[in-house]
């Protein structure tokens, strides 16, 4: 339970990084925020793989690109089905989706699987030359 209320929290503060920096995505307050954080986990959950399957031949021809509109599109869905977040259009979307990604990549470097803020540990590396 801990590690989902962690990944809510990062989620929640891609969206806000996004918010910030894109002009094109606005929220109402904190409770749209945190709203659009837990539906957009359960629409990359559910709906994404749906979407990556059913635009695989437009993403094989674009190698790998088109991922970047459907996690757009995901953005988008979200925006739509929550009344207090708004999205420009699917640049705003697809830009903001690269943002959210970007801080919960950031962010999960840095907590474990189940929730705990993981050290980072700093490893030696011996000089030491092994002859075969």
């Amino acid at each position: 339970m801990r590690g989902f209320l962690i990944r809510l929290l990062i989620t929640a503060l891609g969206l806000w990084v996004a918010d910030q920096l894109l002009p094109g995505i606005d929220f109402t307050g904190p409770s749209a925020l945190i709203v659009s954080a837990l539906l957009l986990g359960l629409v990359n959950a559910v709906i994404r793989p749906i979407l990556i399957i059913l635009t695989l031949p437009l993403t094989v021809v674009t190698l790998g690109l088109f991922i970047l509109v459907v996690n757009g599109i995901s953005l988008s869905l979200v925006a739509w089905l929550v009344s207090g977040f708004h999205v420009a259009g699917l640049f705003s979307a697809t830009l903001g989706a690269i943002i959210v990604s970007l801080v919960s990549w950031g962010a999960s470097a840095f907590v474990g699987g189940s929730g705990r803020i993981e050290r980072l540990h700093r490893v030696e590396v011996t000089g030491r030359r092994i002859d075969g």
